[in-house]
């Protein structure tokens, strides 16, 4: 199924495909880690894994290593899914695992069906319909079954941040490469300011659960479109879709002045 990627729209599939050839078992093993630590070591086995939005695929093969019984990871952009698909195909993993070209928002739970986990990391606001997305995403869980979002927490500069990225997103890559140098060097300054180095903060950051730091930073400048949401709003639109938090890492908002990072809540389903 093909679905139309929106002109406009930041070239996540790319920059994945990229980020692909980076993939190892130590990032492997980190992702791991990362869905332990919001789902807990024995709540994979045997359950159904919808990764939304799955980018390298790397999460959902990690889901598979955890014993999933079945995983299905979708992502809008063709280049995501290929390279999804050749993540997989390296590694091999032993559960039922399928990558497909589809969009979240229009998949139909009665005829897609539903599952126990569906996992939505740093994906809904990207879609320009982040309300809509939440809902869509809530209706493909399972009873019993949970929610596990990231989402940009609301800072005082989004709407700055909203214009970068749209800049960004179609920029020429000498232009892109500038405002990454641009950016990079603000960070430098703030972590210098607390007593830290560049080097050390992009020798650690693979466990951000397996991310690289230059493919996250080219991620954040460009990921358009562009959405954020605070703490608060999240809990009012899962409550009435009857959903219970049972986990959050949460932080204020604050300025944002060198972005917005992403607030963690996995939600059970409670109807």
């Amino acid at each position: 199924m093909h679905t139309t990627v929106e002109k406009g729209r930041f070239a996540f599939g790319r920059n994945w495909a990229s980020y692909v050839r980076v993939v190892d078992e130590e990032r492997i093993r980190e992702a791991e880690r990362g869905l332990v630590g919001l789902l807990g070591a024995g709540d994979l086995g045997g359950r159904t894994f919808l990764d939304v939005g799955c980018g390298s695929g790397v999460h959902a093969l990690a889901a598979a290593r955890l014993g999933a019984a079945r995983i299905v990871a979708i992502d809008i952009d063709p280049q995501s899914v290929t390279a999804a698909r050749a993540l997989f195909a390296r590694y091999r993993p032993s559960s039922p695992l399928m990558v497909e070209e589809r969009s979240l928002l229009a998949l139909a739970p009665d005829a897609f069906g539903q599952f126990d986990i569906v996992y939505c990391w740093g994906v809904l606001h990207h879609t320009g319909k982040l309300r809509d997305a939440i809902g869509r995403a809530a209706e493909i869980v399972a009873p019993g079954g949970v929610l596990v979002l990231a989402l940009y927490r609301r800072t005082r500069l989004c709407g700055f941040w909203a214009w970068e990225k749209r800049w960004y997103a179609q920029a020429p890559p000498w232009a892109q490469r500038l405002a990454r140098s641009v950016y990079a060097v603000a960070t430098t300054a703030g972590l210098l300011a607390t007593g830290r180095g560049i080097a050390a903060h992009v020798a650690s950051y693979r466990q951000k659960r397996g991310m690289d730091f230059w493919h996250d930073l080219h991620d954040w400048l460009g990921g358009y479109p562009y959405e954020s949401m605070s703490a608060e709003e999240v809990e009012t639109i899962m409550r009435s879709l009857e959903f219970r938090q049972v986990r959050s890492v949460t932080r204020p908002g604050g300025w944002g002045f060198l972005g917005s990072g992403c607030n963690e809540y996995v939600y059970l389903k409670t109807d």
